[in-house]
C-alpha cells in the first residue's frame, strides 16, 4: 500500500503549510484524499462516505482553532479509518475444538494460507490438524500435504473413491483429528465464481458447520477482491476475511473495502511466501504506516522473531574488541535479511515511508554476499591479504567486477573506522544497525 501511503502523506504535508483549516483547504485536501483512495481500488461509494465524514470533522468548531492543522488532519483521518474498521469480531473464537474453514477462488492463495494458519495456531502452543476439502483438484491435495510438512502439522486426505461427504465424516474418526485444538479445512476453490461452486460449498459447510469461515482474497485485486467477497458472503456465513499477497505491490484498496461491503473483519494479512508469513491484522498499526507515523512495534516483533540475540552480541563484541571481519559482516547482512526487504522496513519506520527503493537496492546486497562467500576463510578473516591476482579471482568466482569487489573493500575500511570513533562514545547498541546499514550500500 506504499502508492496509498505517499499520497496521503502528500496531502497532509501541503496542509501543514497553511495557517488555519478552512473550507477551501478542507475541501481541497479532501479531494485529494478521494483520489487517493480511488487510485487504490477502494470502493466509489465507500471512499465517498468516509471523506464526507472527514470533512464535516475537520471543519468542525473544536478543530477550526487548531494552530496546526496539518496534524490535526491527520490525526481526524487515523480517527476515521479506525472507527472504519472497528473492532468487533476481529479475535479468533476461544472455542476448542475450534472448527475454521477456508473458502477463496484458486489463485487467491488458500491451501498456502491454511498451512500458514495452522503455524500461527501451532506456533500459540496449539494442536492443529489440517483437512484437505477440495476434492476436485488432485493437485490442492498434494500442495496441503507438502505445506503441512513445512510446519509439521499432520494433513487428512481422502481415500480411495471417497466423496466429500463420506471424506470428511471419516476424518472424525482420525486420532489427529480427535486430539486437535483446531481443525483447518481447506474448502474447494475455482479459477471464477459458479454456481458449481457455490453448491459445493454449501454442502461442505452444511456438514463441517464451522465457527469460523474465513475467505482468503488477492489482497492485489482491488475492486475485484471485493466483488468475489459480496458473492462468497451471499452463499457462506462468513466470519472474516484473509488478505493474501500483503507485501507485494498492491494498491491495497480491498483492505479498505471488502470489510465494509461484507461486513466480516479482516483478521489476517499474509505478508509474504513463507509459511511464517502471516500476521494477525491489526488496523492501528496499518494505519500508522499509512500515515507515515510508522510501526515500531511490528519493527520489533520482527527482530525478535528473526534475529539470533547470542550472535548479535557475539558480532557486538567483536566490533568492540576491534577484530570484526568480513565473515562477521556476511552473518549481520544475513540476519538483516530475514526481517524481510528492506524497504518494508523503512515502511514501518516514522517519516522514512517515502524513501525511494533504489536507497536500499536488494541487488547490491545479493552482489556483496556473492563476492563475501566467494573468498577464503582466510580472506574473510583477513581482507589485508586480498591483492589483485585474489580480487580477480573473487570477481570470476561471484559473477561481479573487480571495481565491484574493491568498492566493498572500501566501504568495508571505512565502516570499521567508523564503528572504532562511534563505539568509543556508548551508545553501541542504538548506532549498530545503521552503521551496518551504510556499509551494505
Amino acid at each position: 500500500m506504499s502508492a496509498l501511503a505517499d499520497q496521503l502523506q502528500g496531502v497532509f504535508k501541503k496542509l501543514r503549510g497553511y495557517g488555519k483549516l478552512n473550507e477551501e483547504n478542507v475541501s481541497e485536501a479532501v479531494r485529494d484524499v478521494r483520489k487517493a483512495l480511488l487510485a487504490a481500488d477502494v470502493n466509489y461509494r465507500i471512499a465517498k462516505d468516509f471523506c464526507q465524514s472527514v470533512k464535516e470533522k475537520a471543519l468542525g468548531e473544536e478543530v477550526s482553532r487548531s494552530i496546526r492543522p496539518g496534524d490535526l488532519f491527520v490525526k481526524i483521518v487515523h480517527d476515521e479509518l479506525l472507527e472504519f474498521f472497528g473492532a468487533e469480531g476481529r479475535e479468533i473464537s476461544a472455542e476448542r475444538p475450534l472448527r475454521l474453514a477456508l473458502c477463496g477462488l484458486n489463485g487467491a492463495g488458500k491451501t498456502t494460507t491454511a498451512a500458514k494458519l495452522a503455524g500461527w495456531f501451532k506456533k500459540n502452543g496449539e494442536s492443529v490438524v489440517l483437512i484437505a476439502a477440495d476434492l476436485s483438484r488432485p493437485a490442492a491435495i498434494d500442495q496441503l500435504e507438502k505445506m503441512g510438512r513445512s510446519v509439521d502439522v499432520p494433513v487428512l486426505v481422502p481415500g480411495q473413491g471417497d466423496d466429500l461427504k463420506s471424506h470428511l465424516k471419516a476424518t472424525e474418526e482420525s486420532e489427529d483429528w480427535k486430539n486437535a485444538d483446531v481443525r483447518i479445512y481447506d474448502l474447494a476453490g475455482r479459477t471464477e465464481l459458479d454456481e458449481s461452486l457455490m453448491a459445493e460449498l454449501e454442502s461442505a459447510l452444511n456438514i463441517i458447520q464451522p465457527k469460523e469461515c474465513l475467505l482468503v482474497a488477492d489482497a492485489a485485486l482491488g475492486q475485484a477482491a471485493v466483488e468475489v467477497a459480496t458473492q462468497f458472503n451471499e452463499k457462506a456465513p462468513l466470519s472474516g476475511l484473509i488478505l493474501s499477497k500483503f507485501d507485494g505491490d498492491a494498491r491495497g484498496g480491498a483492505a479498505l473495502s471488502m470489510q465494509a461491503v461484507t461486513g466480516a473483519p479482516v483478521k489476517f494479512l499474509g505478508t509474504g511466501e513463507r509459511a511464517d508469513q502471516i500476521e494477525v491484522f491489526e488496523p492501528e498499526r496499518l494505519i500508522k504506516r499509512l500515515l507515515g507515523m510508522g510501526d515500531l512495534m511490528g519493527i520489533a516483533e520482527k527482530v525478535q522473531e528473526s534475529i539470533n540475540v547470542e550472535d548479535a552480541m557475539r558480532i557486538q563484541e567483536r566490533m568492540m574488541s576491534k577484530t570484526f571481519d568480513l565473515q562477521d559482516f556476511l552473518d549481520q547482512m544475513r540476519q538483516l535479511k530475514k526481517l524481510g526487504p528492506l524497504q518494508n522496513l523503512l515502511g514501518m519506520m516514522p517519516g522514512m515511508s517515502n524513501i525511494p527503493r533504489s536507497a536500499f537496492d536488494e541487488n547490491v546486497m545479493r552482489h556483496t554476499e556473492a563476492i563475501v562467500c566467494s573468498m577464503t576463510r582466510q580472506e574473510r578473516k583477513t581482507p589485508g591479504v586480498l591483492n589483485a591476482k585474489r580480487r580477480i579471482r573473487i570477481a570470476e568466482g561471484s559473477g561481479t567486477s573487480v571495481r565491484e569487489v574493491n568498492e566493498l573493500m572500501k566501504r568495508f575500511k571505512e565502516m570499521k573506522k567508523m564503528m572504532s570513533k562511534t563505539l568509543k562514545g556508548g551508545n553501541a547498541e542504538a548506532k549498530l544497525s545503521r552503521m551496518l546499514s551504510q556499509g551494505m550500500k
